[in-house]
Parts: C-alpha cells; structure tokens; sequence
C-alpha cells in the first residue's frame, strides 16, 4: 500500500443510443452498442471499486457525451466526474494528466472504458510499475494502447509529449509514442496486452471477457443483435 496521493482517471462517454461506439452500430444496434458500452464503464467503474479497498486512490471519471447530473445518476456519487473537453485525445490524457499532478497527485494512470479484460489488478500493477519507470503503457491489440500511467516528475520534464505530432486512431501510435521519449530521458514499462473493442471484429473476444465479469444477465441486449448479423457461432463459441 502506499501514502502516496494516486489518481484514476477513467476516459469514456456516457452511453446514449446512436452516439456511443458506432462503428459497431451495424453489427449490434443503437441500443446493443450502448449496452455494451454501458457495461465496459461499469466493469472498469467496479475495478477501480476494488483497487481503492487497497490504495489511497481518488478515482476520476472524465467523459463525452451526457453531463455530471446524468454520469453522477448512472455511476454513482464515489467518483468526481469532469468532461475531457476539447481537443484530441492525446490533448485530453495530457489535460487530464496535468490537472491531477497539478493537484498534488504523486502518480496517476488513465485507462480507457473499452477493454473488457482490465481488472483491479493491472491497474494496481500499473502504479507499482510508476515507482521504477517514469511512465507506463498498457498496449492495445490494434497498436494503441488502453492505459497510460506517469509520476509528477517526469511529467514536468516531459509534458505534454502527448501533443509530439503522434498520429492518433491509427496502428501506430503506441510505437510513434515510445519512440518519442528515449530524447526526453523517459523510461517506460509496458503491462500486458489487451484488445479494446471498437469493431466487429473484437467483439467474440469481448463477449468472453465480459462473461467472465458480474452482470453477465445484461449481455442479453448484445447477444440477439451478434446472432442476427450472423456470427452465433462465435458468440455462443466466446460465452460458453
């Protein structure tokens, strides 16, 4: 356990039918997609539930979409919740990031709300890693990655690296974000490797980790629209 201040900051979107995770609104539906971006949020939200048992841990929901009122009536009053704002992503992490070393937090470690794998954990894995490395990465199957972690000192030796002309949404990023700090005298670790959901295609493995999880009644939503679009083998494949 440390004494030290540690921040979670939670990136999502509140999960409004036809505005979330559309790019699998042709495979699921405005309310599949939601669903499943619903109970992504509330597996990460219950994960970072655990890690605080443990750990002197604010716990920061920033989203798209929706307002406080409405995250604050969807997740609770436990956490602060703050809208990302303008910008890129990388723009918002490094926002995010700043606004909690600014405030006194010691380490801090934003993950996003589409990985179904994460649990309590890696995320605690993530801050251990923060007292040897300056930074720490948790890669994504697509060449992103679903966490980045840094401590207060190198972020005022490196901020905002995230703004360093990284080519966000694409197979890169997670090199083209590595290969920028070795001339900013950063060290880095990497977690494990998991797949965010974004399209069709991770959704098989989606389902299982989310069947593995508490709540597993809501993937009802999800499951007729899979078998619609004609992928029931797979989806009874990943759940059972």
């Amino acid at each position: 356990m440390s004494d030290d201040p540690e921040r979670l900051i939670v990136f999502t979107r509140y999960p409004e039918p036809g505005t979330t995770k559309t790019r699998l609104i042709p495979v699921l539906g405005p309310e599949g997609a939601a669903e499943l971006q619903r109970r992504m949020t509330l597996q990460v939200a219950q994960a970072a539930e655990e890690l605080r048992k443990d750990r002197p841990l604010t716990v920061e929901i920033r989203f798209e979409g929706g307002s406080c009122e409405r995250m604050q009536q969807w997740l609770g009053a436990g956490f602060t919740y703050r809208p990302q704002g303008e910008g890129h992503i990388g723009r918002r992490m490094s926002r995010a990031l700043a606004q909690a070393f600014a405030e006194g937090c010691r380490r801090a470690v934003i993950v996003g709300s589409d990985i179904p794998g994460i649990s309590s954990a890696l995320m605690a894995e993530a801050f251990d890693r923060l007292r040897r490395h300056d930074l720490v990465f948790g890669p994504a199957a697509d060449g992103g990655y679903y966490l980045i972690g840094g401590n207060a000192a190198c972020f005022r030796r490196g901020a905002p690296f995230l703004d360093a002309g990284i080519d966000w949404g694409t197979a890169g990023v997670l090199e083209q974000t590595l290969s920028i700090l070795p001339a900013m005298g950063l060290g880095h670790a990497l977690l494990s490797r998991l797949t965010d959901i974004d399209r069709p295609g991770d959704l098989a493995e989606g389902m299982q980790a989310l069947s593995q999880g508490p709540g597993r009644c809501a993937l009802s939503v999800i499951i007729p629209a899979l078998n619609e679009a004609g992928e029931i083998g797979g989806t009874v494949s990943a759940l059972s």
